[in-house]
């Protein structure tokens, strides 16, 4: 088939990026999705834990989590595609939170879920041991680098327990995922270019006018939408939109070490996904019964920024070591393999870990950037969410001095758009950290 001419550029074929390709193309927008990479889903997406989780310390965070858990669970029926479609797996093990002091003990977390109708069940030490008997509850924070002489000594404390969302989980093949999201957009005519570089952001009479590519190639569109993952910044540079933004994008890159479940316990059937600020990691179950386990991003641990987001260290470092000695804290009996294994790849990380869904400066440029580690299990909602706010701008609205109030369709409840804007002050209700 020959490629029309577009009404819209999506920048990224990441997770994000094929749900905004989805929900656009199935309101009737002819769209284009570009990316350098040779197949879908193959940037930060593939390299994403895909945790599907509802806690959040805002309101507006965990009610877009709790609205996005809704198109997980009704994968096959969200997409609509044809029967025996290989389709990603959510796998529902729940998602566990310990309670500390760098977490307000869940206060925030359970107002705001019972609030909006998430399920969620208060558990003390003991119980959380009877679900994990792998499990110590001694306290270990603040959490320390291996180096540090203090590293694994209990501070004399216990943990007072956790939080249980029953709902939680995790898409056991992330990349397959965005796959099916850009399958499904097929089905309503959209266009998909993989093995692209976009070069430049075309202008015309003050607007945005497509996309020139590295081959010397230009395509032409009157809406260009930057979900470039770790390229964002990158991409917003090139369209000149980063005088008015006070939220700015940057490539971190993050280590996920692999590792062996204990001997006799069978974490990938009886485990969960479990977030522990006390000792600074998240784990979730992974296949062959083993345990993945990221960072929570302490103050000891220096951001990795990246200079490039196609450049940058591959290999595993001294971080690996040190989140798989951080959980061995919690799981005295696990064992460290002296082969590492795991993922190393670059978040695209905001100022205050929330995303940018927003216009920009140049009318018909739009950004849903900053998304990468927290955003995964909202990308259903954010696709919806984006095609409504460029339907808002390009109709007209003045979306910077009268924010689009969206209603999400799942849970009913309306949101303020704005409080993903591009311009809005640092949101010091964010836990500034993430469960990618």
């Amino acid at each position: 088939m020959s490629e029309r001419q577009p009404d819209a550029i999506i920048i990224g074929t990441g997770v994000i990026g094929a749900a905004i390709a989805f929900e656009m193309s199935k309101a009737g927008w002819k769209t284009l999705s570009l990316d350098r990479n040779t197949q879908a889903g193959h940037g930060s997406t593939a390299g994403s834990c895909a945790i599907i989780r509802m806690h959040y310390s805002t309101f507006d965070g965990t009610a877009f989590a709790w609205e996005g858990y809704h198109y997980w669970r009704d994968w096959a029926a969200y997409l609509g595609l044809p029967e025996g479609t290989d389709l990603a797996r959510f796998r529902e093990v729940g998602c566990l939170v310990m309670k500390t002091g760098a977490n307000g003990h869940l206060a925030k977390h359970m107002r705001y879920s019972a609030e909006l109708g998430c399920p969620f069940e208060e558990l003390i030490a003991e119980e959380v041991q009877r679900r994990l008997p792998i499990y110590a509850m001694d306290s270990f924070a603040p959490a320390k680098r291996l180096d540090d002489p203090g590293f694994g000594q209990p501070n004399g404390r216990r943990m007072d327990g956790a939080v249980f969302w029953p709902n939680g989980g995790y898409v056991t093949d992330p990349a397959l995922s965005a796959q099916n999201l850009l399958a499904a957009a097929r089905l309503h005519g959209a266009q998909v270019r993989t093995g692209v570089e976009v070069a430049g952001i075309a202008r015309k009479n003050g607007r945005v006018a497509g996309v020139t590519l590295s081959d010397g190639g230009r395509v032409d569109a009157p809406v260009v939408i930057n979900v470039a993952g770790p390229g964002s910044a990158r991409i917003n540079a090139m369209a000149g939109v980063l005088d008015d933004m006070t939220i700015q994008t940057r490539p971190l890159r993050q280590e996920v070490a692999h590792v062996p479940a204990p001997a006799g316990f069978d974490f990938e059937a009886a485990g969960c996904i479990v977030s522990d600020s006390d000792i600074a990691c998240y784990v979730r179950p992974e296949q062959g019964n083993h345990i993945l386990i990221g960072s929570e991003d302490p103050d000891c641990d220096p951001h990795d920024w990246a200079d490039s987001d196609t450049d940058y260290n591959r290999a595993f470092t001294d971080q690996w070591m040190t989140q798989a000695m951080r959980y061995a804290q919690r799981v005295p009996s696990l064992g460290i393999p002296s082969r590492t294994r795991g993922v190393v790849d670059l978040y695209d990380a905001s100022t205050d870990w929330i995303p940018i869904y927003d216009r920009s400066c140049l009318p018909g440029f739009y950004m849903a950037c900053g998304t990468s580690g927290n955003q995964y299990k909202n990308a259903p909602i954010a696709g919806k969410m984006m095609a409504a706010l460029v339907e808002y701008c390009e109709g007209g609205a003045d979306h910077d001095a009268a924010p689009l109030r969206f209603t999400l369709p799942y849970i009913g409840r309306e949101i303020d758009v704005g409080f993903y804007s591009r311009k809005r002050d640092i949101n010091a209700e964010s836990s500034f950290s993430v469960l990618g």
